[in-house]
């Protein structure tokens, strides 16, 4: 029967752990050296315990190794900063020539724009001018279309507004009607004010020199529209004065 599967997590046993840390120390450094004598490599390989107990092996001495692992780490270093260095400088390039691009066609539009307000027209030949007049031409076309159909929809909008009103004016004459249906007027209306009619006096009778008139022949009427107020008192005849 083969080992079983040994899982890989930390010996909670401290004497277990150790027997296992000085079993596959051993075996690690036997797997370097041979490995340095098979292949012609240089290896080397450094241990510390839990306690930091140093155990090394390499095959052309440890500082030997470790200095010329220095060596290449700085030259691939300085390489990486080289080629981020050459890259940074043609991403600077590839952008400088987007910006001439950009700055060329922001000074076309602007003397195209320039141009189109009618000004520095003196370098234009003559196709130049008919393609710019028929340019203008459109762009009148389009503004002219544009602006009819704000007032068309300004139109529709008065349109609606008016039958609106003139809905809500029919509802209130409705609502008007329906309340005097509901209150009807009184046939006889108290008038707002009475009329006075003058009647002309008869003749006085002079007695001893003084007037005296007939008041008898005088009389007020207060009358509205033909009828006689219901507040109006009978009228009253009064007998004539002797005068002696």
């Amino acid at each position: 029967m083969g080992r079983g599967k040994i899982e890989i997590k930390r010996i909670e046993n401290a004497n277990s752990r150790q027997v296992t840390f000085s079993k596959r120390r051993t075996g690690l450094l036997k797997k370097a050296r041979e490995l340095a004598i098979l292949c012609d490599a240089e290896v080397a390989v450094i241990i510390f315990s839990n306690t930091g107990k140093l155990f090394e092996f390499s095959s052309s001495g440890t500082k030997q190794t470790i200095s010329r692992y220095n060596k290449c780490l700085d030259s691939s270093n300085a390489a990486a900063e080289e080629y981020k260095t050459e890259a940074n400088f043609s991403l600077w390039k590839e952008e400088s020539k987007e910006l001439e691009v950009l700055k060329d066609e922001i000074a076309k539009l602007e003397r195209k724009q320039i141009r189109l307000l009618g000004k520095d027209l003196t370098g234009l030949g003559l196709k130049e001018l008919q393609h710019l007049e028929q340019q203008l031409s459109e762009g009148l076309f389009t503004v002219k279309e544009r602006k009819e159909e704000l007032l068309k929809q300004q139109l529709g909008q008065s349109r609606l507004q008016e039958q609106r009103a003139m809905l809500e004016n029919e509802t209130l004459r409705r609502q008007i009607e329906e309340l005097r249906c509901l209150f009807p007027v009184a046939d006889r209306v108290v008038p707002s004010c009475l009329e006075y009619y003058h009647v002309e006096r008869k003749k006085s009778i002079v007695n001893n020199g003084v007037t005296c008139p007939d008041l008898t022949s005088c009389q007020l009427m207060f009358t509205q529209r033909g009828r006689r107020h219901p507040l109006e008192k009978p009228f009253r005849t009064i007998q004539r004065l002797k005068w002696h």
